[in-house]
């Protein structure tokens, strides 16, 4: 399908998703953002839901200014995978050991490591630029200067909400049965604390005081301010980017560790929540993309499903009418507080047949049916990416 305008904004506001089932706050927000007098556009993706200050799953190119809000806490946020080797016949029947050999590598939930990773004792890591990532955090904000071996001693470790580690299977075509390693994660606490100090700073500016939504606030170029989120944002981003090579590598040790002779594709891997600096219609823009993909044309990304259903490896087709972008996974139908007063243990245990994963009330909130439709999701951006594989978890470790 195309997209569909939303009426009523200043700067065009295109919609990959039947305007009428975005839900009420969501459609507010996106009217609020399109307002904005820096905006020169907005796609919005069909996996659209609530967001504070901007909606999840929205795209948004802005001139001379960046709102952190547009971002979201956790900065850098995105997907890794890799294809193996390995097919289907070599799992064993009982894959329980395989997900306590993950759980015992890659810390998950509010966990983090006895000792910072050292990255030259991990097989298949990127060794380069480690010292001058590490001494960059001395020019951080000064008030997370404290969290450095917190933030140390994070790297490598999972975190928890909707965040995952998966042994995946390809479905269909020439590759059926083809083993994936996937995961899910972003920048931990350190990216947080710097989004939300940047965030209030934000809101203090003059500039913002009129504002329809304060959550909104923008940083305006050439100021001290702006040169101090970016300076922090870049710092985030290569640090969520950095996290999640070290547990794919970690991941990648556990799985050899079982199959000595696997090998290993070249990784894939993309953000959902950050910034980068694009070109449309000869206009430069700072684009902040929140709970969305880069999908330009030739680019692979990953667009994930729940616990309990599909993902998708996909090659962006660079649809310039979405600033390059798709969908960062099925996006979530019901906020958490809702799904765990609808469902059940009982209901997770079913909805999630036939994967090795938890089956208790600490996620139920996760549960495949608090979330869209993968399948529609995908139908509804078939001019923005084309799949290049269909998987399903057989394996998913959760926070």
């Amino acid at each position: 399908m195309g997209f569909t305008p939303l009426a009523g904004t200043r700067a065009p506001v295109r919609v990959w998703t039947d305007p009428y089932t975005i839900e009420a706050q969501a459609a507010r927000q996106l009217r609020n953002i399109g307002a904005l007098p820096w905006v020169q556009g907005v796609a919005v993706m069909p996996d659209v839901h609530f967001g504070k200050g901007a909606t999840v799953g929205s795209v948004i190119a802005m001139r001379q200014a960046v709102s952190p809000a547009a971002v979201g806490v956790d900065i850098g946020c995105g997907m890794s995978a890799v294809r193996t080797s390995l097919t289907a016949a070599d799992l064993p029947d009982d894959l329980g050991p395989l997900r306590s050999a993950i759980e015992a590598a890659i810390p998950v939930g509010f966990a983090m490591r006895d000792d910072a990773v050292d990255p030259r004792r991990v097989r298949g890591l990127e060794q380069g630029g480690w010292d001058e990532f590490w001494r960059r955090f001395g020019t951080l904000d000064r008030k997370v200067a404290q969290l450095e071996t917190r933030a140390q001693r994070q790297l490598g470790t999972l975190g928890g909400g909707n965040h995952f580690v998966e042994v995946c299977l390809e479905q269909g075509g020439p590759d059926d049965g083809r083993v994936w390693l996937m995961l899910h994660s972003g920048s931990r606490n350190i990216g947080k604390e710097l989004a939300e100090r940047h965030m209030a700073v934000a809101r203090g500016l003059p500039h913002n005081v009129d504002l329809p939504d304060r959550d909104l606030a923008v940083f305006l170029a050439g100021t001290p301010e702006m040169d101090a989120y970016r300076r922090d944002l870049w710092w985030a981003q290569e640090y969520a980017r950095r996290n999640r090579a070290v547990m794919l590598a970690l991941l990648c040790g556990v799985v050899r560790d079982e199959f000595p002779r696997v090998a290993y594709d070249e990784p894939i891997s993309c953000h959902h929540n950050y910034v980068a600096e694009e070109t449309y219609d000869g206009v430069e823009v700072l684009v902040t993309r929140k709970g969305a993909i880069r999908a330009g044309r030739g680019d692979l990304g990953i667009i994930p499903g729940s616990m309990g259903t599909g993902s998708y490896i996909v090659r962006g087709k660079g649809n310039l009418d979405a600033y390059c972008s798709a969908s960062h996974g099925a996006g979530r139908r019901m906020s958490r507080g809702q799904a765990k007063r609808t469902y059940s243990t009982a209901d997770l245990a079913a909805q999630t047949a036939g994967v090795e994963c938890r089956k208790d009330a600490g996620v139920v909130d996760e549960i495949p049916g608090a979330y869209k439709d993968i399948t529609q999701v995908m139908a509804q951006q078939e001019d923005l990416v084309e799949v290049v594989a269909h998987l399903k978890q057989v394996v998913c470790v959760k926070g």
